[in-house]
């Protein structure tokens, strides 16, 4: 191989490892303004049952919430825990209400 090949090939890998760099150093600062701005981060699902109430204006059973979340965000929550959550909130006097078995509402709708 002469030198001028050699010099070629060596310019040739420099190059597409600087582009892979580059795109390394795009995605770490694009992850970077992404939590800076709150976005990717995921939602608890006490927040995702209260935006789901919030759309739906009315109380909602514990089986149409759980529905709800995994058509609109994907998630599946487990029965148990979102009762014993919402439970909680309720005994607090914290967002939620109960307004029949198993059924929940916000507090100021």
């Amino acid at each position: 191989m002469e030198l001028k090949e050699w010099a070629k090939l060596q310019e040739q890998l420099l190059s597409a490892q600087t582009s892979v760099i580059r795109g390394y150093l795009r995605s770490v600062e694009t992850s970077a303004e992404e939590r800076k701005a709150g976005l990717g981060k995921s939602k608890s699902n006490i927040s995702i049952i209260k935006d789901i109430l919030l759309a739906a204006q009315t109380p909602l059973h514990v089986s149409e919430l759980i529905s709800q979340a995994h058509e609109q965000y994907g998630v599946e929550l487990d029965r148990e825990s979102v009762v014993s959550a919402l439970t909680k909130k309720v005994r607090k006097g914290e967002v939620f209400v109960r307004t029949g078995p198993n059924t929940y509402g916000l507090k100021d709708q």
